[in-house]
């Protein structure tokens, strides 16, 4: 067997089970557990895999509204402002972004009073010029992650 696939093999089936053993991951790709251990050391190495996480649906744990901010900033200030709102509780996504805003972020609030006194707080920042906020009515796909391609002619 030919390893060129086999570091996109190993993602995909970490993200079916994130949990798996190194043992039922080499079952799964015919491979030993030393080299199941070494590629995914390299990949964490690499920083392509940075971390283990459980999926989390935070509507079941009360967090019913979500929110899309869209924030001009003050150039300067835009470091200042994403590492600010980057460490926020509930804000889930931060960008830096082209467009007509310099900033989106998603946050998860559990209701709307929760995120209208959070977003006020944002907002009184001098740095924020402009700000449009969207509430989410239906997450139709979220955190969607996808398998890589794999040539299967191996």
């Amino acid at each position: 067997m030919t390893y060129e696939n086999l570091d996109a093999r190993l993602i995909n089936s970490l993200l079916g089970n994130g949990r798996a053993s190194l043992r039922s991951l080499g079952e799964e790709l015919d491979v030993s557990v030393t080299t199941v251990s070494n590629h995914l050391q390299d990949l964490e190495d690499d920083g392509v895999i940075e971390g283990y996480s459980p999926d989390v649906n935070y509507q079941e744990l009360g967090y019913d509204v979500t929110a899309i901010l869209h924030l001009k900033v003050e150039g300067a200030a835009l470091p200042e402002i994403t590492d600010r709102l980057a460490d926020l509780r509930g804000m889930v996504s931060v960008y830096e972004v082209t467009g007509d805003h310099d900033v989106v972020a998603v946050g998860k609030f559990e209701d709307t009073d929760e995120m209208n006194e959070r977003i006020k707080r944002i907002l009184t920042d001098e740095d924020i010029r402009e700000s449009n906020t969207s509430v989410v009515l239906n997450a139709v796909v979220e955190n969607q992650q996808f398998e890589l391609a794999v040539d299967e002619e191996e």
